[in-house]
């Protein structure tokens, strides 16, 4: 029962702790002290490290732990065009702790003719043998973080035209990818399980936003960007409640998002949190689709103690209450490092995890 394409019975959401090495040249970088030439000789060398420990653990699909971003979504979005970082009054709060006070801008037409990170996929691809694996923010991290603040008035009156024109620039960037080689491509996506917190609900409309019509839109600008994609090119989204230094943001189970997400976003499979209370539980996999698979996180990337491996077939049991087990796949419930800090663990307890999920992945579903 193993898979030949993605995602597989074994696989993991994509970001990295990142390595001494890589953190000793980017704080030389940010003081002057590195070329960008020479920090990104190091980003490949250590690039080139935890490709070849994925690859030894067993897992089928490798990334370059985001190696080469501060934070999983905004250096993406930065690299559309029309967009920049800017100064903000405060960072994103999770529990307890809050992100540096910036945040991606849109002051122009959005577009994608030329990514940087085409070239970042191009190098990890270039240096595995297995399946390389892209993740990328979805769309709509574009607009939730800071909503209709965050997009230049001028260069977007509607928003209509902001959500049209965002798509497209998404498809321009997926095609990018796809010409490079990419076959495996995540869209990281916070919206949805928001969408499931009562307060988060409570903030868009402060701001001015519907929360019962916000996941239709961005369900409608997913499926946009993925408009006519090559049938080869295989498509999943992770979702996810927050991750910073093991910290968290929104609580709640999938069931209001789950039709929506199963049924009208046009994507193969779904990388799902359920490694805590905060996720409810399993019965939001009944709406799931023949043909699209779920991968369950039920490993946590927060902290550094092991699962027991009995404990976690048991959850995989009371999955296939609602689900085939051949529509299923295991993770850990998210990345390492979604920001350059990272979670608190350590580099060990990392791989150790990795392990367990490959591990487990072939006691369950066969080697």
């Amino acid at each position: 029962m193993q898979r030949d394409t993605p995602p597989f019975r074994a696989d993991h959401v994509g970001s990295l702790l990142r390595s001494q090495p890589l953190k000793e040249a980017r704080s030389k970088r940010a003081a002057g002290k590195l070329s960008t030439a020479e920090l990104r000789a190091i980003e490949d060398a250590e690039i080139r490290k935890i490709i070849a420990k994925q690859e030894e653990i067993g897992l089928r699909a490798v990334t370059d732990g985001e190696f080469r971003r501060a934070y999983w979504h905004f250096d993406f979005l930065c690299g559309l065009d029309g967009v920049a970082m800017i100064e903000v009054a405060h960072g994103i709060q999770f529990a307890g702790v809050q992100s540096k006070a910036e945040a991606p801008f849109v002051r122009g037409k959005l577009g994608s003719r030329h990514h940087p990170q085409i070239a970042d996929f191009a190098f990890l691809k270039a240096n595995t043998k297995r399946t390389a694996k892209m993740t990328i923010p979805s769309p709509s991290m574009m607009h939730y973080r800071g909503g209709r603040d965050m997009i230049d008035k001028t260069a977007y009156p509607s928003l209509e035209d902001f959500y049209r024109d965002l798509g497209a620039a998404y498809k321009q960037a997926i095609r990018g990818l796809y010409d490079a080689g990419c076959r495996y491509l995540q869209l990281d996506d916070c919206s949805f399980a928001y969408l499931c917190d009562t307060a988060q609900r409570e903030m868009l409309k402060r701001r001015g936003d519907d929360p019962d019509k916000q996941g239709e839109i961005y369900a409608g600008v997913i499926n946009a960007a993925l408009a006519d994609r090559p049938r080869d090119l295989v498509v999943t989204t992770h979702v996810c409640r927050g991750n910073f230094r093991s910290t968290f943001i929104a609580s709640g189970g999938y069931e209001p998002i789950a039709d929506l997400l199963f049924n009208r976003v046009n994507v193969d499979g779904y990388f799902l949190e359920w490694d805590s209370d905060r996720a409810g539980g399993f019965e939001p996999l009944r709406l799931l689709p023949k043909g699209k698979s779920v991968v369950l996180g039920l490993v946590t990337s927060k902290a550094g103690a092991l699962e027991d491996k009995s404990f976690i077939k048991r959850r995989i049991e009371e999955a296939t209450r609602y689900a085939p087990l051949e529509q299923l796949c295991l993770s850990p419930q998210c990345g390492f490092a979604s920001t350059e800090e990272g979670n608190v663990l350590d580099e060990e307890a990392q791989w150790a995890k990795l392990r367990l999920v490959v591990d487990l992945a072939d006691e369950v579903w066969g080697r």
